[in-house]
């Protein structure tokens, strides 16, 4: 979820982009703010967004004809890179088979046990359309479950833009929630309590002021939505504690880095097992499709097999199935994560050396597929060290970027994604473009 500070000045010059400042136009007389998902709009870096005409490997180009090295990668599900011709080829047979049967197909079942066998503990699962589907029902469930109405998120922890999630804290280090969009019901987010991500002490606080009333803790265990940052070695293994000491769910939303910074997710890094997991970007292929997943002691309690209801007419699209089978099936290769880490290590070094040559202050991190980068004196630890870089540098610094072929999220708040794609040369042109760039907005 990204916060809208002052919008930054245009930029220079848009004039390489004449055909994409028409279709913005044209896009805002029937599309809401001409855009279809927020952070599209580049609200938070000021000027017109480019509309893109197609993208293949780590490229994507524009309706101009611009080409740019790509570190959106569709928000996260194009880890092979974007129209990898086995995930194409699979698509394509899947959709002359027919688009939707709602009804049971094959597809669902071989990317489930694909899925659950790189979920230990895990023995069921459920797909859906997207993330925000995925975590609103495992909260859903974790509710039914354990009978309790509260839920724990952390600050700067996007879960989707289910009402119950549409919460960020308080002035006190653990409060009840104030919703953050109109619409949102204080009933609701009452129920969501928000504490300090890699602050465990605000968590044991908040259990202590709600005993025997918190139904989960929901958190993503790398946030992505902040730029990008890890957790501290003993956050984790301490939520999985209080859950375990209070009788809670821990629930990971790993949307973003499941099967992207490893093979299955972050789970399989840390060690700590989650009770749920919400997954979606990387296992749809590119195509709309999430999941949760869970043990059978929890997850037949979703209907069919129990009371708790969730459906969707179009969950299980087989050709959505197709797309995360064969992207996943990419994945598992030897040495696919290994090779994806050194690539994105590559470039957040190349950063921060070059920054620091500058006497820009920037943090920088990297893990998997995915880093973030935030022009801060300081280490980024948690949403509020994220609020207090200087966003007006970065929308400077993304802009000056953009002219020169790097197509980067319009957020500092969002992560970058790299892809199996991405080669050496694309790295060293994305640096020698950060030179300049840096150079430009020192």
């Amino acid at each position: 979820m990204t916060e809208i500070h002052a919008q930054p000045p245009e930029p220079p010059t848009l004039a390489s982009r004449p055909r994409s400042r028409a279709a913005h136009a044209r896009a805002c007389r029937s599309l809401v703010g001409g855009v279809n998902s927020p952070v599209r709009a580049f609200g938070a870096v000021g000027g017109v967004p480019v509309t893109v005409a197609r993208a293949s490997g780590a490229h994507v180009e524009d309706i101009d004809g611009n080409r740019y090295i790509d570190f959106v990668g569709s928000w996260g599900p194009a880890i092979v890179g974007h129209a990898h011709a086995e995930v194409v080829d699979a698509v394509r047979r899947a959709a002359e088979r027919g688009l939707s049967f709602g009804a049971p197909s094959e597809a669902e079942t071989e990317l489930a046990e694909l899925v659950l066998s790189a979920l230990p503990g895990h023995d069921r699962v459920r797909f859906v359309n997207s993330g925000t589907e995925a975590c609103m029902s495992a909260v859903r469930l974790a509710r039914a479950a354990t009978g309790r109405e509260f839920v724990i998120k952390f600050a700067g922890n996007y879960h989707g833009h289910a009402d119950a999630m549409l919460v960020e804290a308080g002035s006190g280090a653990a409060t009840h929630g104030v919703p953050t969009s109109p619409g949102v019901s204080r009933d609701i987010a009452r129920a969501t309590l928000t504490c300090h991500f890699n602050d465990p002490n605000s968590v044991a606080e908040m259990f202590g002021k709600h005993p025997d009333q918190i139904a989960a803790v929901l958190v993503e265990p790398v946030a992505g939505n902040m730029g990008l940052v890890r957790p501290d070695d003993a956050f984790l293994p301490s939520l999985r504690d209080l859950c375990n000491r209070h009788g809670a769910l821990l629930v990971f939303d790993e949307v973003m880095t499941g099967f992207r910074v490893a093979w299955g997710g972050y789970q399989n890094v840390c060690g700590v097992r989650p009770d749920l997991t919400c997954l979606g970007k990387v296992v749809g292929g590119g195509m709309p499709a999430a999941a949760y997943a869970g043990p059978a002691i929890l997850m037949d309690q979703v209907s069919p097999s129990g009371p708790v209801y969730q459906a969707g007419t179009l969950s299980g699209n087989p050709v959505a199935m197709a797309a995360g089978l064969a992207t996943l099936q990419l994945c598992r290769q030897p040495g696919f994560y290994e090779r994806l880490g050194r690539r994105a290590d590559a470039v957040a070094d190349g950063l921060a050396a070059i920054a620091s040559r500058r006497g820009i202050p920037l943090q920088t991190s990297a893990i998997g597929g995915m880093l973030g980068v935030t022009f801060a004196e300081r280490p980024v630890r948690n949403f509020e060290d994220a609020k207090s870089g200087n966003h007006d540098r970065f929308a400077a610094f993304f802009h000056a970027m953009l002219e020169r072929g790097v197509w980067l999220p319009p957020s500092s708040y969002e992560a970058w994604f790299i892809s199996a794609a991405h080669t050496d040369p694309d790295v060293e042109r994305t640096l020698a473009a950060v030179e300049d760039a840096l150079g430009a907005v020192a």
